[in-house]
């Protein structure tokens, strides 16, 4: 493995598409169809997907009739997206905590817990920073995050999976700041195991506000679940916020 961040060394890993290509693709498609359904967009709107991964549901919004940019700062996920390219539908290797194109996007989406990973506060930040500044006035944003209490009562610490004959064994803990979950991977053409650790951090909906707020994003509605149910703190299985730009008054 290279010396990089976690994020960047396991995103970039064939493993890591591996393990979880199991997802449960069908549900996360039709989350993403009933929230363009949810949000009625007009005609023509422009939408940003950040952390795109492979496209997978860049192509899902797409295909419903918006022209979609894709970010990513993993290669291998970029070059795999660009197959699926056309003229409404773009990919771009980018690190979504560096500016991107400014005031272009009606709608910008954040999805299935894409964010968190970074050492500093400065560096998520930056993240919404980027995301503000590619909205126009009165952009949509939407970020899905898991909901920290619920994860924390309903964490399984350990299990195993097998994937076309490689090994993963799964161990996840947390503190009082993180989530962590460390991935060991036995795989024969290697004499040791390969270990990979993820790491996000503990948001709350008070947090959120705040990060989003100091780039004047305001949070219009927050969601437990991908059926837009009411959020809980201690209940709902995710935090799905819906926030709007405004620019300060001058």
């Amino acid at each position: 493995m290279s010396t990089g961040d976690w994020f960047e060394n396991w995103f970039n890993s064939p493993y890591y598409h591996l393990l979880y290509h199991r997802r449960n693709e069908a549900e996360a498609d039709d989350f993403v169809r009933r929230l363009i359904q949810y949000l009625h967009p007009p005609s023509g709107s422009r939408m940003l997907d950040i952390a795109c991964g492979k496209g997978r549901h860049a192509q899902v919004i797409a295909a419903l009739g918006y022209e979609v940019t894709g970010i990513d700062l993993a290669p291998a996920s970029i070059e795999e997206a660009q197959k699926y390219a056309h003229d409404q539908l773009h990919f771009y290797l980018h690190d979504m905590r560096l500016p991107f194109w400014v005031n272009y996007f009606d709608y910008a989406f954040n999805f299935f817990t894409s964010f968190g990973y970074f050492k500093t506060e400065r560096e998520n930040y930056n993240v919404i920073r980027t995301i503000a500044q590619s909205l126009k006035q009165g952009g949509i944003f939407i970020i899905d995050y898991l909901n920290v209490h619920f994860t924390e009562d309903n964490l399984i610490h350990t299990h195993q999976e097998v994937v076309n004959g490689i090994e993963f064994y799964i161990t996840k803990w947390f503190d009082e700041t993180h989530f962590y979950k460390k991935i060991e991977i036995m795989d024969s053409t290697f004499p040791e195991p390969l270990i990979y650790t993820e790491k996000v951090t503990k948001f709350s909906l008070g947090d959120m506000t705040d990060m989003l707020a100091f780039h004047d994003l305001q949070i219009q509605e927050v969601y437990g679940d991908y059926n837009f149910g009411h959020y809980h703190v201690k209940n709902s299985p995710r935090m799905i916020i819906m926030a709007k730009k405004f620019f300060p008054p001058t």
